[in-house]
């Protein structure tokens, strides 16, 4: 890796975690030049405003998400379309850890604002959305296929098992519970919504 392209890495980072800490509006570019050590003139030669920064965020994390899945799922042995689901919800619950702040600027209600009326922020969030909802729903469809799923609707299932499982990301981020302790009922839940009959 070249010096600027870890430079490049470095404001990215640094970025993201004043996005998700402080908000898009209340994050200066000096603070960020300040905790980066990098002059602004130099985060303005990598990205052209902001807004291209946060941008940048949204496609990398998306990228990311893709990538620590591949790896996931690489190590693991596979098995029926029930167990897959497990793997994926451990997966999303795990990775949410590991993207923390990723998670959190994910959350933050300034994300939805811009994509009300900007195009690129919401095809950039809708790419996001899609790739991680895809993993739950291509669990389920393996699991129709071998029957450990009942018939169920493989989209509509995946979005309300997505959004039952980001609900529990959500209250551990914002530090008002803590989702592994509502892991094994989780499952349970999935289970029974999933179940063959």
């Amino acid at each position: 890796m070249t010096k600027m392209s870890k430079k490049k890495a470095a404001i990215l980072e640094a970025a993201t975690i004043l996005f998700a800490n402080k908000g898009f509006t209340d994050t200066s570019m000096q603070e960020l030049s300040k905790m980066t050590g990098a002059a602004e003139g130099t985060i303005f030669y990598h990205f052209k405003n902001k807004e291209h920064l946060l941008l940048t965020i949204l496609e990398a994390t998306k990228d990311r998400i893709l990538e620590e899945f591949k790896a996931h799922m690489e190590h693991h042995a596979p098995g029926t379309g029930i167990e897959e689901m497990e793997e994926v919800v451990a997966f999303y619950l795990l990775l949410a850890g590991r993207m923390e702040y990723q998670f959190l600027l994910l959350h933050r209600h300034f994300l939805y604002q811009f994509a009300e009326s900007r195009p690129e922020f919401r095809e950039h969030l809708v790419d996001i959305y899609n790739c991680l909802v895809i993993l739950f729903e291509q669990a389920i469809q393996k699991g129709l296929e071998d029957g450990s799923i009942g018939k169920v609707n493989p989209r509509k299932s995946a979005l309300i098992i997505f959004t039952m499982v980001d609900g529990l990301v959500r209250f551990k981020n914002f530090n008002l519970y803590d989702a592994g302790a509502l892991y094994n009922e989780l499952i349970r839940s999935i289970r029974r919504m999933l179940k063959s009959n």
